[in-house]
């Protein structure tokens, strides 16, 4: 189960975005995550032709490794670690270990 997943919101702890929070747009499968506004970088395009896509100079936002990412409790408005528990059921679901509530639902 992955600690982060796509509309968590998520603390930057290492890098240059260090400190800022944002929410999770997408989670690739090689460990890396889009946050929303965080990240951006300048990309030089060329005009589209017949598409009708205009040139310039866009800029986006840019993945940032999961490792460097810290979900931030939506009970208690911390960053937190998270643990996994098994359900009666058998769901799988995320809690706080700082709170001790679940985070899934």
């Amino acid at each position: 189960m992955s600690t982060i997943k796509k509309d968590d919101r998520v603390k930057v702890i290492l890098g240059k975005e260090r400190g800022r929070t944002g929410k999770v747009l997408k989670v690739f499968e090689n460990g890396s995550a889009m946050v929303e506004r965080l990240n951006m970088v300048k990309r030089h395009t060329k005009p589209g032709g017949s598409v009708g896509k205009q040139g310039g100079i866009i800029e986006k936002e840019a993945p940032l490794k999961v490792s460097n990412l810290m979900l931030v409790c939506p009970k208690c408005s911390k960053p937190a670690r998270t643990g996994v528990r098994v359900l009666d059921d058998g769901d799988r679901v995320r809690f706080c270990k700082k709170c001790d509530e679940q985070i899934d639902t």
